[in-house]
């Protein structure tokens, strides 16, 4: 698996554009150290905001966190090219823009959990699963949406952060909105989206097309979780488990390279 990230505030440019279309963005985000939390240890809370309904604590810098502020600046030109494509369709220069865009004009016909559903099946068909070592010789590529479209091709935190940012543009709250790492049994982390809908969160997961809720998940271990405000590391908790299993679909697993995350939060 590659990681993940959260996209806090945009360019002037987008900005100006973001309020045009009527959409308010992300915010901003803090700088501080990854090997340090920046409040108390976390405790259970069985009313979080947060997926799982386990409490999460701002993580510091490091290399992850660094990661995650490149990824931003990329998303930041994204957004641009996106909203400027959208007010201009036929002049648009970017086929990777339209096929994004066009996904999201579907998922805009559909209300609820169709539109969640909408989003989270087109993704999954537009793009390839692949590892990072595959497509790019390098252990860990965050790619942006627009780059992942125009390869056709990514991980699972590439699928993760196209359809972040596709619900986004189609209207779900950014409160609404998270990308999740979980962690297995055998040490392999794993990306997904998530979207809270009517107060209960659903998992957008490339390696399936139905989309289940949070309390639906076992054999993972929630280790972070991502939104406009940063990255947050989850408080420690066991596998996730006494649920029975969703039904096994169909569709391929993307390459997960194991134990990326934990390393990048201790570098």
């Amino acid at each position: 698996m590659g990681r993940q990230m959260g996209f806090p505030g945009y360019s002037r440019a987008w900005r100006a554009i973001a309020l045009a279309c009527g959409l308010a963005w992300l915010g901003p985000v803090s700088g501080l150290r990854a090997e340090t939390l920046a409040a108390a240890a976390p405790d259970f809370a069985a009313n979080s905001a947060e997926p799982f309904g386990i409490s999460a604590t701002a993580l510091a810098a490091g290399a992850l966190h660094d990661k995650w502020l490149g990824l931003q600046r990329r998303l930041d030109d994204d957004m641009v090219q996106l909203a400027l494509c959208e007010g201009d369709r036929e002049g648009c220069v970017s086929p990777a823009a339209l096929r994004l865009l066009a996904i999201v004009d579907a998922g805009r016909q559909r209300d609820g959990r169709a539109r969640l559903g909408e989003i989270n099946r087109a993704i999954n068909l537009a793009i390839r699963a692949i590892s990072d070592e595959a497509q790019y010789g390098e252990t860990d590529v965050w790619a942006s949406p627009l780059a992942t479209f125009i390869r056709g091709a990514g991980d699972c935190e590439d699928y993760a952060i196209a359809k972040f940012a596709a619900l986004r543009l189609a209207g779900i709250a950014a409160d609404d909105l998270r990308i999740l790492i979980m962690r297995d049994a055998r040490g392999e982390d794993h990306a997904v989206a998530a979207a809270r809908l009517d107060g209960r969160w659903l998992t957008l997961d490339n390696r399936r097309m139905a989309m289940i809720e949070d309390t639906e998940i076992r054999n993972y271990r929630p280790t972070f979780v991502m939104d406009r405000d940063g990255i947050r590391r989850y408080a420690p908790a066991p596998l996730l488990a006494g649920i029975a299993p969703p039904a096994a679909e169909p569709f391929p697993p993307v390459p997960a390279p194991a134990a990326k995350i934990a390393a990048a939060a201790v570098d």
